[in-house]
């Protein structure tokens, strides 16, 4: 009677598997398959461990197991800059996710997300919804600082934004607020248009999104503060918060 093998298994014989048709492959000579960073990353960002996910099943694998897969990472040339990584942080079953584009120089010399001018902010708004940051999860696109805070490079978009994706698995939160063009490019398309679609649901992977600006854009445009306030309130009517007060 053969053993009847399990799906983690299995999967662990694929992987032995491909291991030897490329050292065959390399043994006579010929170069190994290419893949696309972006590929690579997704590959890493999912969890090769236990039985196979069924639809429905929770996601397996945690926040820190995750930040120590992307580890120093070199994937991108961002790395070359960088002071710290700047992972995310929060709560890591936030009903409420902030998603920006990347860190800046606050948050690259200190290693965590929103702590500059505009993070301050941002930290008024989340009290003003009757929260506290540790409540929510707080979160990048990309996860080291572009030079001179310019916008993030379509390659540099493409190495980290899986491990993102992997992040919004993870918590699995009931809303998400994306701040500033590029988070809301990045998760609902690129058709995405600040001015035509700020303040208007959206929805990620069944997740209802809410787009609206940076905070980084208030600072120097205060009138954009009322929508974004408005913007703000739509998620506290979904998330049910009541008896929150604007400051």
């Amino acid at each position: 009677m053969g053993v009847d093998r399990g799906p983690a298994q299995e999967w662990k014989a694929v992987i032995r598997g491909l291991k030897t048709l490329l050292q065959g492959g390399q043994d006579l000579g010929l170069d190994p398959p290419k893949a696309s960073p972006q590929s690579v990353a997704y590959l890493e960002a999912c969890p090769s461990r236990g039985d196979s996910p069924r639809p429905g099943d929770p996601p397996t694998g945690s926040l820190e197991e995750l930040r120590e897969t992307i580890g120093d990472c070199r994937r991108c040339p961002l790395h070359r800059g960088r002071t710290h990584l700047v992972f995310g942080e929060g709560n890591p079953r936030a009903e409420l996710v902030f998603v920006a584009e990347g860190p800046g120089r606050e948050e690259d010399r200190i290693g965590r997300p929103f702590v500059g001018e505009a993070g301050r902010l941002l930290t008024r708004i989340i009290q003003a919804m009757g929260l506290e940051r540790e409540d929510v999860y707080i979160c990048n696109v990309v996860k080291c600082r572009p030079p001179r805070n310019r916008d993030p490079q379509t390659d540099e978009i493409r190495a980290c934004k899986p491990f993102l994706c992997r992040q919004l698995e993870l918590i699995g939160p009931k809303v998400i607020c994306t701040l500033g063009r590029i988070a809301g490019r990045e998760l609902l398309g690129t058709g995405f248009s600040m001015t035509r679609d700020r303040g208007t649901w959206a929805e990620y992977r069944g997740i209802p999104v809410m787009p609206t600006f940076h905070p980084a854009y208030l600072l120097r445009n205060v009138s954009a503060k009322r929508p974004v306030w408005e913007d703000v309130q739509k998620i506290m009517k979904v998330l049910g918060l009541e008896g929150a007060r604007r400051d």
